[in-house]
């Protein structure tokens, strides 16, 4: 579905700028809340490792240890940040 509007010129693409904005702002105060946390959800983990939770799941079965506790996993930012060091080359 396409909708058109007639806007006075210039209004699209300051629209376009204080979305882009918005979202940037967004992003970057959910990164803040990110590297902030010691410890993380499996999908967090991934977002801060900038991998697929799929990926993810890939680096635990080569050695990335998590901590599981009545089935609730974490991980930590300092096992991630060392297991992704040991894998660098």
């Amino acid at each position: 579905m396409r909708i058109e509007l007639d806007m006075p010129q210039g209004l699209e693409e300051q629209i376009k700028t204080v979305v882009l904005m918005a979202t940037k702002q967004a992003m970057e105060q959910h990164q803040k809340v990110l590297f902030a946390k010691d410890w993380m959800s499996i999908k967090e983990g991934a977002s801060y490792a900038g991998v697929s939770v799929n990926t993810f799941n890939k680096f635990r079965k080569i050695g990335l240890k998590i901590c599981e506790l009545d089935g609730v996993k974490r991980v930590s930012r300092k096992e991630i940040n060392e297991f992704l060091e040991s894998y660098s080359q």
